[in-house]
């Protein structure tokens, strides 16, 4: 405890808007990031030291009760708490480029070590082996293996399947439902997958790992509920489950008009608070200076 408690609570102030300051930065440097959730930081006052306790007054009247009285130490961060709320879509015109409109995630899982994580960055495209992937090579999950006549109903990688022998692929489509249809040469059509979407009890379990993605795991399991696929209960546009956009990209939800508000408001609170360290310190010099005035 320094010499005067103001000392401690500036310091608090400073450590924790700094904080805030960061969070604040981080939304501003992603403002046209794909798919990004925006965090606001969220404060709470530290325990205070208590001078006096509360007595309760005298039985029988004559008197009153004493109150607390307790000096607070300053500030701390409770949390920094992500905002989930949808972006909005932007057109891109490529049918890889999957928007939800609604609730939901894209399950991705890792070829490498088969973890899995969520997203709502939906900028996808077919690698050489005909998975549709993130940028950094994750496959986007669903129903797969469907041929003419046939609905896919294996869950695992989306891909594209074998045409028909004579045939060529000539084109592929993705439906509001998240139906993935093939187009052959010869005329015919075949749904060979379905994109799937994952909806979480609690978002705010999710754990932000970069480039887009939630991981979805934790040692003692799955976050906010099951991460089993399944077409009776992950099918898009439906279940509560909001409709896959083909062609659509969801932009950040940061409003950059609010981010500096915030930012002029906490910059002004971590002014006031070193002001409070420069005050601290004059009246510590006072105090150290008594003796020889």
């Amino acid at each position: 405890m320094s010499l005067i408690g103001t000392m401690d609570s500036g310091v608090s102030a400073l450590r924790t808007f700094q904080k805030g300051l960061e969070v604040i930065g981080n939304n501003i440097a992603n403002v046209n990031t794909t798919g990004f959730k925006g965090s606001s930081a969220k404060y709470s006052d530290s325990f205070s030291n208590i001078l006096q306790a509360s007595s309760p007054a005298p039985s029988g009247g004559g008197g009153s009760s004493t109150p607390t009285i307790g000096v607070g130490t300053g500030v701390t961060l409770a949390g920094v708490g992500t905002n989930f709320s949808q972006g909005s879509l932007s057109s891109t015109g490529n049918n890889t480029d999957l928007g939800i409109s609604g609730n939901g995630y894209f399950i991705v899982a890792n070829p490498t070590d088969a973890s899995t994580y969520a997203t709502r960055a939906g900028d996808f495209r077919m690698d050489s082996q005909g998975y549709l992937v993130t940028a950094q090579g994750y496959r986007v999950q669903g129903l797969t293996g469907g041929v003419s006549g046939t609905p896919p109903a294996t869950v695992g990688d989306i891909k594209l399947g074998t045409p028909p022998a004579g045939t060529q692929l000539q084109s592929f489509s993705i439906d509001r439902s998240g139906n993935l249809v093939e187009f052959y040469s010869d005329g015919t059509s075949a749904t060979t997958n379905q994109v799937l979407l994952q909806n979480f009890n609690d978002p705010a379990a999710l754990t932000s790992v970069g480039n887009g993605l939630f991981g979805t795991m934790t040692s003692a399991g799955p976050v906010s509920g099951s991460v089993t696929l399944s077409a009776a209960s992950n099918a898009p546009n439906a279940n509560g489950l909001g409709a896959i956009q083909a062609g659509t990209l969801e932009l950040s939800n940061v409003d950059l008009t609010q981010q500096f508000s915030d930012l002029i408001t906490t910059q002004r609170s971590f002014q006031a608070a070193s002001h409070l360290i420069t005050v601290s310190d004059t009246v510590l010099d006072d105090i150290v200076n008594l003796k020889t005035r």
